[in-house]
């Protein structure tokens, strides 16, 4: 992934709003939730949320599509791996990792 989509996706999330928002879409996996839906979840007002999830979209953290006269957004699970696989590329300084979860800096000797 190049920096510059990794510092546009980071961006996107430093942003209480929009963090909320990918985390709801997560769990809903590749069905997706409809904008009222996340509106309802998360608690912000469907004129803000439209402008999130805008940016969201620009990031390519998101992506929408059309069911009837709704619009469903789900999570760019690539986009997310992508991601997270940049910011843990050198994760145990580089030794194999038994679980991501106890990653931790090797103590000075």
């Amino acid at each position: 992934m190049e920096k510059t989509k990794i510092i546009t996706a980071l961006a996107a999330l430093a942003q209480e709003s929009r963090l909320e928002v990918f985390r709801v879409l997560v769990p809903a996996g590749p069905e997706g939730l409809a904008a009222g839906k996340i509106s309802e979840l998360t608690g912000i007002a469907p004129s803000s949320l439209s402008f999130h999830l805008k940016e969201l979209l620009h990031a390519n953290l998101v992506s929408s599509r059309s069911v009837g006269r709704f619009m469903i957004y789900t999570a760019e699970f690539s986009t997310m791996n992508q991601l997270l696989s940049y910011l843990t590329e050198n994760c145990c300084a580089g030794s194999t990792c038994l679980d991501h979860h106890s990653c931790t800096p090797k103590e000075n000797e």
